[in-house]
Formats: C-alpha cells, sequence, structure tokens
C-alpha cells in the first residue's frame, strides 16, 4: 500500500513553472497494476520517484508499506567500472537478495552474452536498460515502479519482459508509466491519470485511458502509440 498525504511538488523555470502535485491525497492499493497516464511533461515520471523516495516533495508525506521497488530499469545507479555481473551483486547485497541467484537470473533474463562480465560504460543505451530491467525483476518487492522499460529491445526481449512482468504480477502490485494503451491495457488492471497537479483514479484502466485520450489534443492523439 502506498499513501499519498497532501503531496505537492512544482518545479519553476525562467518563465514557466510546472505543478507536478497539488496536494495530492490518494491510496495506491496493494496487489494492482496501476497505469499512470499524463501528457508529456505532467510529472509521471517525478511521481514516481517520489514515491521511491529519490525526489523529495515541497511538502506533504508519502506512506510506504511492503517493500517498494526503485523505479524498474532505472540504471544511473550502477558503478561505469563495474561490469554487469559485479552491478547485479551489488544491488543484490544492498536488498538483503541471494547475489549468486540474481546473478544467475540476470545472466538469462538479460542474454547480453560476453558483456555481462565487462565494464558497465562500454554498454549501449539497449544494453544498459536490459541490465537494469533483469535486475530489478530478479529482486522480489511488493510493488514494482515501472517506467516504459518493456518498450525496450528486440521483439524477443519485449516478450520475455513481458512474460516475467505478469509472473511477478501475481504476488506483487506495481504502477506503471507507459505512452502506449495498448501496454497499459495488458499490463494494469486500473488506471490513475496525473493532470495539472491532480491525480484521478479509475478501477478500470479503460475509464483511465479514455480520461487520457480525452485531454490530448488532437496532435498529441495522433502521435501516441498504440502498441
Amino acid at each position: 500500500m502506498i499513501e499519498l498525504r497532501g503531496l505537492t511538488k512544482t518545479y519553476k523555470g525562467r518563465r514557466t513553472m510546472t505543478v507536478v502535485a497539488n496536494n495530492i491525497h490518494h491510496v495506491f492499493p496493494s496487489g494492482e497494476s496501476i497505469a499512470l497516464l499524463g501528457r508529456n511533461g505532467a510529472g509521471k515520471s517525478t511521481l514516481l520517484s517520489m514515491i521511491a523516495g529519490t525526489v523529495r516533495p515541497d511538502s506533504g508525506e508519502i506512506i510506504r508499506k511492503g517493500r517498494i521497488s526503485y523505479p524498474v530499469g532505472f540504471a544511473g545507479s550502477f558503478h561505469p567500472d563495474l561490469t554487469g555481473a559485479q552491478n547485479a551483486r551489488f544491488v543484490a547485497r544492498i536488498y538483503g537478495a541471494d547475489s549468486d541467484q540474481l546473478v544467475e537470473f540476470v545472466r538469462n533474463f538479460a542474454a547480453l552474452g560476453h558483456h555481462f562480465h565487462m565494464p558497465f560504460r562500454g554498454y549501449s543505451s539497449g544494453m544498459r536498460s536490459r541490465l537494469a530491467f533483469g535486475v530489478s525483476m530478479g529482486i522480489p518487492f511488493d510493488t514494482y515502479l515501472v517506467d516504459e522499460v518493456t518498450s525496450v529491445g528486440d521483439a524477443a526481449f519485449r516478450k520475455r519482459s513481458h512474460a516475467i512482468f505478469m509472473h511477478r504480477m501475481k504476488t506483487a502490485g506495481a504502477i506503471v508509466v507507459s505512452h502506449s494503451t495498448a501496454t497499459m491495457k495488458a499490463m494494469c488492471t486500473s488506471g490513475a491519470v496525473l493532470e495539472n497537479g491532480r491525480l484521478f483514479y479509475y478501477e478500470r484502466v479503460e475509464r483511465a485511458i479514455e480520461h487520457y485520450e480525452d485531454m490530448l489534443d488532437p496532435k498529441e492523439a495522433k502521435a501516441a502509440p498504440k502498441a
């Protein structure tokens, strides 16, 4: 369970101010896969980062019960001079996971071949995402925070990503950010729309998608990916 209590967050630019959260009060229930939708720049990734604890709100608080993941696929904390395998061991120690089991899981899932034992600094962006997603999915959390990462890689990797995500959802929940409405329908049961600092929650993901599509202007709606 994740509860937002009076959550407020703004970003000030030279001429504009973006309101990510305007005194939001909301409870994300346990065990649900929830789509988080919103226009570009609405603050979806920032909201995920606040829930993860890596970004501080201006005011309010977030109550977390259970093990909450860091944003799935985030590779920013990997050490560039360590190999993929060494980075996986490092993360395992942080979360108290079995390091041998995690390394073996990531080796099989990410399918990086000999690169798995080479320094992370030499990885392409796709390889980094594959490693990061594998490490995230290899650790059992009660709630996973997912930001667009299942769209990474070729068709075979995306299929594996979807399969392991759905397997994890049998015993966990998730908050998922994606611009693909087809992905949201396949992965999520309920949804929330972030609009002008307000959060609108729907028990059926289809209603959240309708809200999201209704607020887009024609050009945005045409550009929005459907699959």
